[in-house]
């Protein structure tokens, strides 16, 4: 008996290292599967994720695509603002070139002192704004700078023609009233800071939000715009000028200008200019 025990012991012996090495074997190919499962599982999640956001930005692109088809089909050149910005730009050149024109073709009697002073102060202004906007608009400062010279020249002429007729007081007039604009624009300008930090400072509530916005009235922003209504005004002012001394060049750069640029102020400016230079064409070509 205890030879047969001995001897089933040493079979069980010998035979336990095959059973581990079987197990642990069997463990490892398990282990093996269960990692390519995962490795498989999560290669599919990823192709899944790429193939679901490709499809959404698909999407999203061909929305945008037809959005901007549709509205395309909705412009036209009625409401189409790049065009009309376009036509006021070159109606803006047309006040520089009407001045260097009447300067070279007309008489100095067609030349409005009111209006020249006018343009004078409306293109400084906006040759100002232009410079400093984001972005600048170097071509539309250059149009007004060509227009600040054009008008400078028209008040030249005008100024050595009436001395030249005897006209003495009506010079020192003028001079007078260059002088008193000259120095009220300089006192605006130098000013203008400390007043607007007095008001900013004094917590006034809304007028001291109106002082401080960006665009409020110690900025360019609000005068240059503002200014197109002195160019109304000087048109208001002359409705009875004689059709002899108006110049068809300048009124119908203005009248274009207001046309192009048709908001409340410029309707008003288009409506002026538009009666100056209907008794104009009447005048000249219709009587």
């Amino acid at each position: 008996m205890m030879i047969a025990a001995t001897t089933i012991s040493r079979m069980a012996s010998s035979q336990a290292p095959k059973v581990l090495r079987l197990r642990l074997a069997g463990n490892s190919t398990s282990q093996v599967k269960n990692n390519n499962y995962m490795k498989r599982y999560f290669s599919d999640k990823t192709k899944e994720a790429a193939n679901t956001t490709a499809k959404e930005s698909t999407s999203s692109s061909t929305a945008a695509t037809t959005a901007a088809k549709e509205e395309a089909k909705k412009t036209t050149w009625w409401n189409n603002t790049a065009w009309w910005g376009t036509a006021g730009a070159m109606a803006g050149w047309g006040m520089s070139g009407a001045a260097i024109y009447d300067a070279l073709e007309s008489s100095p009697e067609l030349i409005s002192l009111n209006m020249t002073g006018v343009l004078l102060v409306y293109s400084s202004l906006f040759a100002r704004w232009a410079f400093v906007v984001k972005p600048q608009n170097l071509l539309l400062a250059g149009c007004h700078i060509t227009n600040v010279g054009a008008q400078m020249n028209q008040l030249r002429r005008a100024v050595e023609y009436k001395k030249e007729n005897g006209k003495d007081d009506e010079v020192d007039d003028i001079m007078k009233k260059a002088g008193a604009t000259a120095a009220a624009g300089a006192a605006c300008v130098l000013g203008g800071p400390m007043v607007q930090s007095a008001l900013v400072n004094a917590n006034l509530g809304f007028v001291s939000s109106i002082a401080a916005a960006e665009a409020g009235p110690f900025t360019v922003h609000f005068w240059a715009p503002m200014s197109k209504w002195m160019i109304s005004g000087a048109s208001f002012m002359e409705l009875d000028r004689p059709t002899e001394k108006i110049s068809l060049a300048q009124y119908t750069a203005l009248t274009m200008t207001g046309f192009f640029f048709s908001s409340s102020v410029n309707i008003a400016l288009f409506g002026s200019s538009a009666w100056h230079l209907g008794r104009k064409i009447k005048a000249d070509f219709l009587s």
